[in-house]
């Protein structure tokens, strides 16, 4: 198995860490290797070609007070699939966090659940001391991987076969970027928001296929919120304003605690290149939602799917350190209870209808061919999730046409991430494609490729690729090919 070592990245973490979400599945990588001719179980399909990118919270250090998975520094695996052949490559996202506390030789900075006076120099995001650890998502745009950060960072571009780091995006924003830009596959248009603690609280823009900066708007809020995520149509963006943010009296002490409110959940829904003036809000039923899968324009109605949660504020865990049940009880989605739903937007007669698509377990994180984003959709596919911790097991296809359901287990201590479709070259139907994930197998202390034919996820991996190391536990993630990665749209 030809490997190269380009790079060790020396940390000051434990060497045997007990940390819950710095051991087991979720043991940090601090080695950057490139491989080729990796042991593969099965074929590896010749009808794709392009990468498969996975963004994952890496730690290179602690954070100062108590660490939470989303503090990690970011860390890119890919996966280049070319005529049946793949590549395999893992570079650390160096942000100027990752450079400072690289020359400090240890943690500058909080983490989330820290007190804001503790960080030793000034910080980014929403929570504005916070490290800009570009470890959540990563899109490609403009022939380039874009990573970001859930709190609103800077946006750090790296060229998507060699994950060499180009830096810090030049049209971010003085509020930075949110997680979860979406790149519109029509137009090449990237759409994004941001939001911040200072009025008007939330931004949005799009970025044209050219990488410059369209269009960039203020969408009042009545205070500072907690976005996650953002949708689109082929009309319209779509925002929220959800009852689940800080605490307001806390706040005023600079402490960080999101609580929910008695108050609906709103809905933005503003022209791809609309102003302020022209955002429509439509109420709902009071809830948080992390992650949309689909957006689109019905008649008069603009229709949106994703993952309602029955239970915003979950109890404590059972389990654990005491210190840590509480701020961890977010991470577990059983205790959260997210479900499939759909929002209908009336905007002729400013109503919203609501229905559950899917209840009969918890899921969260879904994908789909990101061809039809911003169109009807048929397919999901969703994770399942381990109770009591932030580990994907699983997979389900949902037929939203005739509201039946595919599953993959990935097995007794095997766990994945959020898996995207991949379209096959030619493909007529909208599943015809894979699933590609790095599944990462506790019992056989190795990390693998797999793809999974996605009309058939019950059949499971179509091929594995073993990779060269075991990998950490990781989140979001995206699929691009070399036709959409050559064509910039100019």
């Amino acid at each position: 198995m030809p490997t190269t070592l380009v790079n060790r990245v020396d940390s000051t973490l434990p060497e045997h860490d007990e940390h819950p979400y710095r051991s087991g599945a979720w043991t940090p990588n601090f080695e950057e290797v490139t491989a080729t001719d990796m042991e593969v179980i099965g074929e590896i399909p010749k009808d794709i070609s392009g990468v498969y990118l996975r963004n994952t919270e890496n730690p290179v250090h602690e954070s100062i007070g108590k660490y939470h998975p989303f503090d990690g520094d970011g860390m890119l695996h890919m996966m280049r699939f070319t005529n049946g052949k793949v590549e395999y490559r893992n570079r650390f996202v160096r942000t100027r966090g990752f450079a400072a506390e690289a020359e400090a030789g240890g943690p500058l900075w909080i983490g989330m659940a820290g007190k804001p006076e503790n960080s030793k120099r000034p910080g980014w995001g929403a929570h504005e001391h916070l490290k800009d650890s570009s470890s959540t998502d990563v899109v490609v745009h403009a022939g380039e991987a874009l990573s970001t950060f859930w709190q609103c960072g800077e946006g750090y571009r790296l060229d998507p076969y060699t994950l060499d780091n180009l830096g810090i995006e030049a049209w971010t924003p003085i509020d930075g970027i949110s997680a979860h830009p979406k790149v519109d596959e029509k137009t090449g248009e990237l759409l994004f928001f941001n939001y911040s603690k200072h009025a008007p609280y939330m931004h949005y823009g799009v970025v044209g296929a050219d990488n410059r900066l369209k269009h960039y708007v203020p969408v009042d809020l009545p205070g500072p919120r907690l976005p996650h995520d953002m949708a689109f149509s082929k009309n319209y963006a779509i925002l929220n304003d959800f009852p689940m943010f800080w605490h307001e009296e806390l706040l005023k002490q600079n402490m960080h605690v999101p609580v929910m409110h008695d108050l609906p959940s709103r809905f933005a829904v503003i022209p791809r290149f609309g102003q302020p003036e022209d955002i429509r809000w439509f109420e709902a039923e009071s809830t948080y939602v992390l992650h949309w899968t689909n957006a689109w324009e019905e008649g008069d109605e603009l229709v949106l799917d994703g993952y309602f949660q029955n239970n915003p504020e979950p109890p404590p865990l059972d389990f654990g350190p005491e210190k840590y049940r509480q701020l961890y009880a977010f991470l577990n989605m059983h205790g959260v209870k997210p479900q499939l739903h759909r929002w209908r937007f009336n905007l002729k007669d400013g109503t919203t209808r609501e229905e559950v698509l899917y209840d009969e377990e918890v899921v969260e994180f879904g994908t789909i061919n990101q061809q039809y984003a911003g169109v009807k959709n048929r397919y999901v596919y969703s994770t399942t999730l381990k109770e009591g911790w932030f580990l994907f097991t699983g997979l389900i296809k949902h037929d939203l046409e005739t509201g039946t359901a595919q599953r993959y287990d990935f097995g007794d201590e095997v766990y994945g991430s959020e898996a995207p479709f991949v379209p096959r070259e030619g493909a007529k139907d909208e599943d015809d494609g894979y699933l590609v994930s790095f599944l990462t197998d506790m019992k056989r202390n190795r990390s693998t490729c797999v793809l999974i034919d996605a009309k058939n996820i019950e059949a499971g991996p179509v091929c594995e690729i073993v990779l060269p190391h075991r990998i950490c536990s990781g989140t979001h993630a995206c699929w691009a090919s070399d036709q959409q990665i050559a064509n910039n749209f100019d």
